[in-house]
């Protein structure tokens, strides 16, 4: 009995190697044909990377505003330092002062300070001044194309939800009730020129600081 039952392992152990010779697993083939299934085979762990990354671009996510700090502040080409500077003027503290030539928006401290950063302005032929208040705020605001823009631009989306690749960036401040926003921007190489249809652009971190400091109905004036 024992002879017949190591004759039938070994022609059994051929026979299976033999059929599964091009195998990548010949173990499993020779178990295959012994006992009539193969083992089970080891499961990879779930890779939870991109889903985990996807996870903290949506609303609510892992930063505080909805989306990861660090995507708050893309890098730019050259970035123009926010900075407390000496400001004698007569505007109240509090007050938001944008000087387009300049292309720095400042936010009027006590003690003839003020907060200064740099930004984005209109291009040619988009260039406004005048004075207006802040009528909303609005963290990773969505963005719809004015009808002008989009009589320019019909390539442009009809909507598009706020987050990191929004034009509008990670906070959007509206002035009165005019089109214009002093807002943040997923281009942070355009801050220091002039490309924009009206709006203020800044830094995303530059715009959150600026968010923070300033509540509906605060001052704005716009210099050329």
């Amino acid at each position: 009995m024992r002879r017949y039952l190591a004759t039938a392992f070994v022609a059994a152990a051929f026979a299976c190697m033999a059929a599964d010779a091009a195998s990548a697993d010949p173990l499993s083939a020779l178990l295959e044909g012994i006992f009539g299934s193969r083992p089970v085979q080891p499961v990879s762990a779930p890779n939870y990377g991109a889903a985990t990354a996807a996870y903290a671009y949506a609303p609510g996510g892992a930063a505080a505003g909805g989306y990861p700090a660090d995507d708050v502040s893309r890098p730019a080409a050259t970035r123009i330092p926010r900075e407390i500077v000496a400001f004698n003027g007569l505007y109240t503290p509090g007050t938001i002062i944008v000087n387009t030539s300049e292309r720095r928006l400042y936010f009027v401290l006590p003690g003839h300070r003020a907060m200064k950063y740099g930004i984005g302005v209109g291009r040619e032929g988009f260039t406004w001044s005048g004075t207006q208040a802040i009528s909303r705020k609005q963290e990773w605001p969505d963005w719809v194309p004015p009808a002008d823009m989009l009589r320019r631009r019909p390539d442009l989306p009809r909507y598009m939800a706020g987050g990191p690749e929004n034009p509008l960036g990670a906070r959007a401040l509206y002035l009165g009730g005019t089109l214009y926003r002093i807002h943040g921007s997923n281009e942070p190489e355009t801050i220091g020129t002039a490309v924009s249809s009206g709006c203020i652009r800044m830094l995303n971190e530059d715009v959150v600081d600026l968010y923070d400091r300033v509540k509906v109905g605060t001052p704005v004036v716009v210099l050329r």
